[in-house]
């Protein structure tokens, strides 16, 4: 019997592309490949890549010249990349780097396996279509290994938003939601081999609205419809759009128990005027009544956010706009980073934001989140949490796992599975965890 190829896939950006790379994964396993965690075994290496951040194209060319050395040493390696970077770049990439051997876009990795045979009899592949057939259906046959505790399920891809800042429409295309029955198939499958918390993905997840039996489902009524799943104890989504947010998947978050009570809800900015230059299509103070809804469904529900700091022509006015909106929320994680230009936005042809002055500005706003994040993690302690336990800590019988909040709790001498949920009592609050005791 034949020794097994290898391959290395190193993932960038959301988790969206986490999910890609694991059906990447099971794809090429179908052609007899296995993961490995070190490039130079590898007889693949895959970069699934991001086009969010800053000079996201430059980092995979670095990246991709690090493995010059490697390939030249071992000529049947071969090596593609994936993604965002691949859909937006194409043929630019072979171009500038010829060592690599194919390129494949997010919504084409169903391909792969057609692909890598073609790069074994040493031609190029190159796949950046929007193909109408569904890739998941092209993939649910592929081998399946055993999963951890969590996992994450792609519902929707796309976005028909077209935010003045943002590539996705153009690296994922529209919006496309998946229909009902697929994703409870692949819910159940996954729950079979032993995950017990799903995540559903999307660009603009709560737009989802998959065709189910009797028409069309909300992303509400396929949460209620999860919710049925034997062995499927918690359900998260994430990303949401504001002007997506519907009634009944507010009503959900007080009324489905496995539906767990942390949303993730972008804002971007404080000030209208920069949401309307983003054309987010909201306002701050529609922005915040959504909020109060969803509070006054779930008062203990913790909210996490996006801000883009520096955004084109935003004065320091717009600014204290954003800090006071992010005073009256009070997040308990968010991510916030300085503006930077992606080529083909309408941002990028404006007057641009001083750096040094987006710079101070990102302090401020972080060093405000970073209060406000640490005060509602502290409030956990004296608290019992439902913790998930996930994998061993860094010490002797001490095990990690997430509360329902999704904050980080680790446990010593619990003789806790992985996979089990226990009740915890919070003892105390570390830097960016918790720590507490099994309640027996």
């Amino acid at each position: 019997m034949s020794e097994p190829k290898k391959l290395y896939i190193k993932t960038y950006g959301c988790q969206m592309n986490v999910y890609d790379s694991e059906r990447m994964a099971e794809a090429l396993g179908g052609k007899g490949y296995v993961e490995t965690k070190f490039p130079d075994d590898a007889d693949m290496i895959l970069l699934n890549t991001c086009h969010i951040r800053e000079k996201a194209a430059e980092k995979v060319y670095s990246e991709l010249g690090r493995f010059k050395g490697l390939k030249a040493g071992k000529p049947d390696l071969k090596i593609g990349v994936a993604g965002c970077v691949a859909q937006a770049e194409g043929e630019e990439i072979m171009r500038r780097q010829p060592m690599v051997d194919l390129v494949v876009g997010p919504q084409s990795y169903h391909r792969l396996p057609e692909m890598e045979a073609k790069v074994r009899e040493g031609e190029k592949a190159l796949d950046t279509d929007f193909p109408e057939e569904d890739k998941f259906e092209k993939l649910k046959n592929r081998p399946k290994a055993k999963r951890g505790p969590s996992a994450f399920l792609t519902v929707q891809e796309g976005c028909d938003k077209f935010c003045a800042f943002c590539v996705v429409p153009y690296t994922r295309g529209a919006e496309v939601s998946r229909p009902a029955d697929r994703i409870l198939r692949e819910a159940q499958d996954l729950v079979e081999r032993g995950v017990r918390e799903i995540t559903l993905l999307g660009q603009n997840v709560n737009a989802y609205h998959g065709a189910g039996a009797n028409g069309d489902l909300t992303l509400a009524q396929l949460i209620w419809e999860l919710d049925k799943v034997d062995g499927l104890e918690r359900i998260r989504f994430t990303t949401s759009h504001p002007n997506d947010m519907m009634d009944d998947l507010i009503e959900a978050h007080g009324t489905c128990s496995k539906l767990m009570p942390y949303l993730h809800l972008p804002v971007q900015a404080g000030s209208d005027k920069i949401l309307k230059r983003m054309n987010r299509s909201h306002t701050a103070e529609s922005y915040l009544r959504l909020v109060e809804r969803i509070r006054e469904a779930r008062p203990d529900i913790v909210m996490s956010g996006d801000f883009i700091v520096g955004f084109p022509e935003e004065t320091e006015e717009d600014f204290q706009a954003t800090l006071d909106l992010v005073e009256q929320v009070k997040y308990g994680y968010a991510y916030s980073f300085k503006y930077s230009t992606r080529p083909g936005t309408p941002a990028a042809e404006r007057a641009q934001v001083p750096a040094a002055e987006a710079d101070e500005r990102l302090q401020r706003l972080q060093s405000m989140i970073t209060r406000h994040q640490r005060e509602i993690q502290d409030s956990m302690v004296g608290r019992e949490l439902s913790v998930l336990f996930e994998k061993p800590g860094r010490f002797d019988d001490q095990m990690v796992g997430k509360s329902e909040y999704l904050h980080s709790v680790h446990v010593t001498g619990s003789k806790a599975n992985i996979g089990d949920i226990a009740r915890v009592k919070i003892v105390s609050s570390g830097t960016n965890s918790l720590a507490g005791e099994v309640i027996r």
